[in-house]
């Protein structure tokens, strides 16, 4: 009955903001990958059932001092109007409750799930604002000495690059932040599918940045290249067309990374399906 009552409560309080995020998904589309990660946490989260149910509950009152910061995070985004606080903080209350109701090792048994499902929340536009710039100009100065290397004359002003011909402009949606995001969701369901030990987890989800920075660069100098010989073939469908290319390739070379990291750092028991889970 207290957790019906519980329930009802949390979708009273957050039905407004989850809702708000929903259409947040369905109308941009560099956030549409949330759509995906609410039921691919929850299918983890099934997977993860039995070494759950294998664990004692152990009630904490500890986990209240969770549920505490979580409201609080919420009353601060209500007031500030920053969507990220009241978002993150639905997650940070379901970490809390679990603690409270079930305990500290039954909550360390969902751990992965709820770390996939935190990332469903946008970054705050400030710090996506912060990171876009800088991201910008760091593809289009690597581009550019690739495109140079390739015997292309070519040279970077900020996020321009300026060819013979033609000058293209590292727009903040070519920035690789948006694929990014969606990287760092891949590294994660590859993690933990594909490895056990949490330093090989560890390892595959470093590797999403640098991995979807350099896959970016290559679109992007590919781009110039084309560009470059017919600049009517590089706007269009080849620059909308390359992206999901090159973000495949990423997910591909991620793919990899994963099975090596399993191989490395994985003891052949686990591999087996044994060992430990974060």
């Amino acid at each position: 009955m207290a957790g019906v009552v519980i329930s009802g409560l949390v979708i009273l309080v957050y039905a407004a903001i989850l809702k708000d995020l929903f259409n947040d998904w369905w109308t941009l589309p560099n956030l549409s990958y949330g759509l995906l990660i609410p039921p691919l946490a929850g299918y983890l989260f099934w997977l993860e059932m039995p070494s759950i149910l294998a664990r004692p509950a152990r009630p904490d009152n500890r986990g209240l001092l969770v549920v505490l910061a979580a409201m609080a995070l919420l009353v601060v985004g209500n007031l500030a109007a920053e969507f990220f606080l009241q978002r993150i903080s639905f997650v940070l209350l379901l970490v809390g409750l679990l603690w409270t109701f079930q305990g500290r090792e039954r909550l360390r048994a969902c751990g992965f799930p709820l770390l996939l499902l935190s990332t469903m929340v946008p970054l705050p536009k400030i710090v996506y604002e912060r990171l876009s710039t800088p991201l910008q100009i760091l593809a289009s100065g690597w581009a550019t000495h690739l495109i140079q290397a390739m015997g292309v004359s070519a040279y970077a002003e900020g996020n321009v690059i300026r060819l013979a011909d033609i000058t293209l402009g590292v727009e903040e949606a070519c920035s690789g932040l948006n694929s990014l995001s969606a990287m760092v969701v891949s590294a994660l369901l590859l993690a933990f599918m594909m490895c056990r030990r949490a330093t090989a987890r560890t390892v595959v989800l470093l590797l999403a940045v640098p991995l979807c920075i350099a896959v970016n660069i290559i679109r992007i100098a590919g781009t110039a290249v084309i560009a470059d010989h017919a600049p009517r073939f590089a706007m269009g469908f080849y620059h909308l067309f390359s992206g999901w290319v090159v973000f495949l390739g990423g997910f591909g070379l991620l793919l990899a990374a994963a099975r090596v990291a399993s191989r490395i750092f994985d003891p052949k028991e686990t591999q087996a399906g044994a060992g430990d889970r974060i």
